[in-house]
């Protein structure tokens, strides 16, 4: 194999890689890249530890077709250290691969595995159904859920996140028992039905290539609101656009009843400024317990007062203006669960459901009401302080 491909678009797609490859599988080739040389102008490129896959395209100027695997860290460390500008890479008969630098001298040789050592990767059964979304609607719903997705690889349903699509509405829930995040987007002229157990490494690595291709389009400047194509065939999906294709094997578990967990109703609101409300708890929870991270919130017409108590380190306290007109209350929460919610929403102001001091309690954007194109709340379950 041989070719000449630019740095810039192989860093690229090879940084992309890294979330993919997995370094300490007891199967060494899951810990490389695989690249093909395919046709006069086109590099194919590989990453996959058998649950995600990752294919991508990068134009180059082929001299000879081949393929070769080489790890992926160790490519991706040497491209970085490469001049701008062209890269020659070619392979020899054993798989070792050079990468050599057409302006300068610089030069790396590396001890890769033949190409057809490098698994299959998935596609998906001729005739599946295919859904177009937007990919700013895709990252919302990451962005406002990921928080509150276990991380406890022990218990798969809940170390994943449930994607949905009913109708015209497109919605992700997730929980890690103590905390619930759901967020809803209408998609006017779209109807589809799907379901989804999306496990959380592959949430994370959604969420970067998300990023990516919405920074691409604004840097671009392009009128068109960039799109994935998602596919669901058997037991994994397929995310495609911007010259990749994510694949992902989805989780085979039962996710938790999530509408019997949020509340019907809450018999007290309190309406508080999302950055002071936001500010005072990051400032009050300093001097939390350092193993439960709990702070009281205690409210009165008008006032929420944050208080934390610790033996170890002493007090914290602080008082907001807030619009509450119930009776007064007093209940503990981990201020983590808190702040990460306050952090998903960009409202001004926030509505704070609660019903007693071992109810859970309902944040929500004050904008997330049932007409509105974007609905969002998060639930969290309190804490004995």
């Amino acid at each position: 194999m041989e070719l000449t491909v630019a740095k810039k678009d192989l860093l690229k797609i090879v940084a992309r890689m890294q979330g993919v490859a997995e370094r300490k599988s007891t199967m060494p080739v899951l810990a490389n890249v695989f690249l093909a040389a395919e046709g006069p102008n086109v590099l194919r490129l590989a990453a996959t530890d058998l649950y995600l896959s990752l294919l991508g395209r990068v134009n180059a100027d082929v001299t000879k077709e081949g393929s070769v695997a080489v790890s992926a860290k160790d490519l991706f460390e040497r491209i970085k250290m490469m001049p701008e500008g062209p890269v020659v890479i070619s392979t020899q008969d054993n798989a070792t691969t050079t990468l050599k630098s057409s302006g300068s001298a610089r030069r790396y040789t590396l001890r890769g595995m033949p190409g057809d050592d490098f698994p299959p990767l998935p596609q998906p059964a001729e005739g599946s159904p295919s859904l177009a979304l937007d990919v700013d609607v895709l990252s919302e719903l990451i962005q406002k859920t990921h928080f509150s997705v276990s991380t406890d690889e022990t218990r798969a349903h809940l170390n994943s996140a449930l994607f949905e699509w009913e109708g015209d509405i497109v919605r992700m829930v997730t929980t890690d028992g103590h905390r619930l995040s759901k967020a809803d987007v209408k998609v006017p002229d779209r109807q589809a039905s799907a379901t989804m157990l999306i496990p959380l490494k592959a949430i994370q690595e959604l969420r970067r290539i998300c990023d990516e291709v919405l920074s691409y389009s604004s840097a671009t400047n392009e009128k068109k609101r960039p799109e994935l194509l998602i596919t669901q065939s058997g037991s994994s999906a397929f995310f495609h656009g911007a010259g990749m294709t994510f694949s992902v094997k989805l989780v085979d578990a039962q996710f938790p009843p999530y509408s019997q967990v949020i509340p019907r109703a809450s018999e007290k609101v309190a309406r508080a400024p999302r950055a002071a409300f936001a500010e005072a708890l990051k400032a009050v929870s300093v001097a939390a317990s350092e193993r439960t991270g709990g702070v009281k919130l205690s409210f009165s017409k008008g006032s929420m007062r944050i208080t934390s108590e610790s033996p170890e380190s002493g007090d914290g306290f602080d008082e907001i203006s807030v619009e509450y007109e119930g009776a007064n209350m007093s209940i503990g929460f981990n201020a983590k669960y808190i702040l990460d919610v306050l952090a998903s929403i960009t409202d001004e102001e926030i509505l704070l459901g609660l019903s007693g001091e071992l109810d859970p309690a309902v944040i929500r954007p004050s904008s997330s009401v049932p007409s509105s194109d974007r609905q969002y709340l998060a639930v969290v379950m309190p804490m004995r302080i």
